[in-house]
């Protein structure tokens, strides 16, 4: 890298401008002051007692680990099968498929969300939390093909036929040889649906209601009214347990491993 110093300097570029606004919000949810301003006016941890004990942050912070739980059991339930039949079949049109489920990724999500709003509340006049469960499914289902189908894609289809010749079920070789090779791709398919609905705005903005209010929305409504640092206090918070699902992801799974196969 060293070798081509521009290529360098871009890269420290770049990783700075992501970083150091990060740094000040770390940094800031630590102050003794009253505003949020840095630097920092002194050390304490008033914040963050007071974000935990904030009533809307705590029962938002359970309906959008409720919302994101449930939307990424139901996309990989239907993600995987269609990752299977991308890679197992001998079906025409298979990329086109792929393409199918993979376009949310291209559709703007305020988009899709204006279109549900429409239909689903409006129309149909669906329960808030159903519209933003179909919501969430929808933008989650590519991760849940793309991903999944990336490690089949890396995987030895010799294996399943070994398994099938030797006697073996359909059931059974799925079961004890398909479904193995998957766990890699399914876990990281997981973490990635699990951070990418709880992080949601766009969708959550539009769907959700008085009764179901989703955590990143609240802290949006609360960042309007305050200037407090508890907002910086919970997002440090967020930040902490996001890095700590990354590093277990990579510890057990390998995001590079998994990503590489992506785009093969």
């Amino acid at each position: 890298m060293r070798s081509r110093p521009v290529l360098f300097t871009l890269a420290i570029l770049g990783y700075a401008i992501m970083i150091v606004p990060i740094l000040f919000v770390i940094l800031s949810s630590f102050t003794a002051g009253k505003t949020l301003s840095f630097p920092p006016q002194g050390f304490s941890l008033q914040w963050f007692e007071k974000a935990l004990a904030y009533e809307p942050f705590i029962e938002s912070l359970g309906s959008s680990l409720l919302l994101a739980i449930v939307t990424t059991i139901i996309a990989l339930g239907l993600g995987i099968p269609v990752a299977l039949a991308i890679a197992r079949s001998s079906l025409r049109g298979k990329s086109t498929i792929q393409s199918f489920f993979v376009s949310p990724l291209i559709v703007p999500e305020l988009v899709i969300g204006l279109a549900l709003y429409q239909q689903l509340m409006i129309t149909l006049r669906l329960d808030s939390f159903i519209a933003l469960l179909l919501g969430h499914v929808i933008i989650l289902l590519p991760y849940a093909v793309r991903v999944t189908g990336a490690t089949l894609a890396l995987s030895d289809l010799s294996i399943e036929d070994a398994a099938r010749g030797l006697g073996a079920t359909p059931f059974y070789t799925f079961r004890t040889v398909t479904l193995p090779l998957m766990r890699p791709g399914i876990i990281s398919a997981a973490l990635l649906s699990f951070i990418t609905s709880f992080n949601n705005v766009p969708l959550s903005l539009l769907l959700q209601s008085r009764e179901f209010r989703t955590f990143p929305v609240t802290m949006l409504d609360y960042v309007q009214q305050s200037y407090d640092p508890m907002i910086a206090a919970m997002s440090t918070l967020i930040m902490a347990g996001t890095v700590v699902i990354a590093i277990i992801a990579e510890r057990t799974v390998g995001f590079a491993k998994i990503f590489g196969g992506i785009n093969k």
